[in-house]
């Protein structure tokens, strides 16, 4: 028969084992745990800081884009008045300017006027003038026999007088 000493159980090496496995885990525990930890720790600190950076400039080109768009909508009211206030002052200068106009070619036509009238009535006597001059000469020669001086001037008059009188 044989003997199953291949088989026993030797309490002695279970128990150095078991201390050889403790300590093997207290090692790597002090020499590789804590340092993997650490670092896995300080990466996870970088990612998070990251993170809250990027949340930051996220928050910043927020606020920004709304700052440069109510900037471009002030930007584009106050372009939006100036025109208006442009198309206004062009509105008050052209009415201006037909006002002017008007009040110039008034009184080019009343001057026309004036000058016309006056022109007639220069006309008006040089042809009385004429007439006077012309009838007086007529008079003279037809009537120096029947009508004297005094009579002739009277005549002259009177027919002068209804000649303004017919027009």
């Amino acid at each position: 028969m044989q003997t199953l000493d291949v088989i026993s159980v030797n309490l002695w090496q279970i128990l150095i084992s078991l201390i050889n496995l403790v300590l093997l885990f207290l090692i790597i525990k002090k020499f590789l745990y804590k340092p993997v930890r650490k670092v896995l720790k300080q990466r996870q600190d970088e990612i998070d800081n990251l993170y809250n950076e990027a949340n930051t400039a996220n928050a910043s080109a927020q606020e920004n884009m709304k700052l440069w768009d109510e900037k471009i909508k002030s930007a584009k009211s106050e372009a939006d008045s100036i025109i208006s206030d442009a198309a206004m002052k062009a509105d008050l200068r052209k009415n201006d300017i037909i006002s002017e106009a008007k009040q110039t070619a008034e009184g080019i036509i009343r001057q026309a006027e004036n000058d016309a009238e006056l022109e007639r009535r220069k006309a008006e006597a040089e042809i009385k003038t004429e007439i006077v001059d012309v009838s007086a000469a007529l008079a003279k020669k037809i009537l120096e026999r029947e009508i004297n001086i005094n009579d002739h001037k009277e005549m002259i008059d009177s027919f002068v007088n209804n000649l303004g009188d017919e027009q």
